[in-house]
């Protein structure tokens, strides 16, 4: 049976709110400091950074490539963002990485020449914008022990516009939604000898698990990831820094050069408003927005359809990746996250998730079908927060039972027990995620 998890009545780093603003409490308690901190971050995680010169210093330095001009056009209420539902539409919460064979220096994925890491579609009046990229579908049907039919999308990735000439054919590929940023300061406080444990643990049946070790940007040394689709990033100081400069062009103390690919002459000619643009304390802010944002706590975890779906849950075998309880250590950031114990529903390890997932694109040691398990706290929440929000990396699930079905590789076994599970048993399942 899973672990009963006993949330202390002293700790406030869930909110029992259930509105579209769920994902944008506080945890308390949170000093004067802190909170004014959160409040100020809250702003600029809102705001819409604009291109200099500016007469408001403040807010200026968008560009010169950008993919959106604040945090909040992807990350919709704090919340998860999702794949265009046709060619037609643009891509308002979602990106595409780009790479090449090989590594950079530090193990990281090599970026192309002209089109850097992350196509951009937007440039500063000066700068020609990268291009174009928009998604169609194919779908195909699952059929359920009960003879009901799911249709499944998969999406199928085309570039137009391309600025630079044409990509060549090794290009390296990978479709990402913004992810949720709610509960982030708890998996940062989770103590790394924590997760490498899990990894150590024997788990059922074909199931593994594995850390993903990338650099660490300010350290100058190679960590433990734990943040980003594929565990590449180590600390939500860094993810923030990075989707700074690489959604929005914004350069700080952690990536002062902006996001100009290396022969991209109009881009690297444009000067800088300010350097850096976002300064220490906008960043600390930002920072620390992210690091006290609560947790939506489980909703009728006594009903009988609940926990009968919990008990379908581990039957399942999603325990063994989606952990159900875990320990915070001692956090000095933000004492208020230290030695919790907490039910984020991941175990922050990479799994092989199959072919039918794999984007093909290596991110340091995660391969082309290794995923980051995603934290299911909150997710039963994503349809009311934003009733257009996708499931997976790439958004193609539009529903929790899409997303199960999509799963392989590690999670093949687990994914049949589903599918081929009595209808109240599924119904179940799904009834328990939704209280999450």
């Amino acid at each position: 049976m899973l672990t009963t998890l006993a949330l202390s009545q002293e700790s406030q780093v869930y909110t029992a709110l259930e509105s579209r603003e769920a994902y944008s409490q506080p945890i308390s308690p949170l000093s004067e400091d802190e909170l004014r901190d959160f409040m100020q971050g809250r702003t600029l995680v809102r705001q819409s950074w604009i291109i200099g010169p500016a007469l408001d210093s403040e807010i200026q330095g968008l560009g010169p490539l950008y993919n959106r001009n604040s945090c909040i056009a992807c990350h919709a209420k704090n919340g998860r963002g999702f794949a265009p539902t046709n060619e037609h539409e643009s891509m308002r919460a979602m990106l595409v990485r780009l790479s090449i064979p090989g590594k950079t220096l530090s193990g990281a994925p090599l970026p192309h020449p002209f089109y850097g890491d992350q196509l951009q579609e937007y440039g500063a009046p000066s700068v020609v914008a990268e291009g174009r990229a928009s998604l169609s579908y194919s779908e195909h049907t699952v059929s359920l022990a009960n003879g009901q039919n799911v249709s499944l999308r998969k999406p199928q990735l085309r570039f137009t516009e391309l600025a630079y000439g044409p990509l060549p054919k090794n290009i390296q590929t990978s479709l990402r939604i913004a992810p949720a940023i709610y509960g982030m300061g708890l998996l940062q406080a989770i103590e790394e000898k924590t997760i490498l444990t899990l990894a150590a643990q024997t788990k059922p049946g074909k199931i593994k698990g594995r850390p993903n070790w990338v650099w660490d940007e300010e350290a100058k040394k190679i960590s433990l990831g734990r943040f980003g689709w594929k565990a590449n990033v180590p600390s939500l100081r860094q993810q923030t820094a990075s989707a700074l400069s690489g959604d929005m062009g914004l350069s700080s103390s952690v990536f002062p050069h902006g996001n100009c690919a290396p022969k991209q002459r109009d881009c690297q000619q444009a000067a800088q408003t300010v350097a850096p643009e976002i300064n220490a304390s906008q960043l600390q802010q930002m920072t620390m927005y992210q690091l006290a944002l609560a947790v939506p706590k489980q909703r009728q975890a006594g009903d009988a359809m609940v926990m009968r779906g919990k008990q379908v849950f581990e039957r399942a075998m999603c325990a063994a990746c989606h952990q159900p309880v875990l320990q915070t250590g001692d956090f000095p950031g933000l004492s208020a996250l230290s030695h919790q114990q907490i039910a984020p529903y991941t175990d922050l390890l990479l799994h092989d998730m199959g072919p039918e997932l794999a984007d093909g694109r290596p991110d340091f040691q995660a391969s082309g079908r290794e995923w980051r398990t995603p934290p299911l706290w909150g997710i039963g929440l994503a349809q009311k927060v934003d009733e257009q929000v996708g499931f997976l990396h790439d958004g193609r699930a539009r529903s929790l039972l899409e997303a199960i079905l999509w799963h392989g590789g590690e999670a093949e076994a687990s994914k049949e027990q589903v599918r081929t599970m009595p209808d109240e048993d599924r119904q179940a399942l799904l009834r328990f995620l939704e209280s999450l």
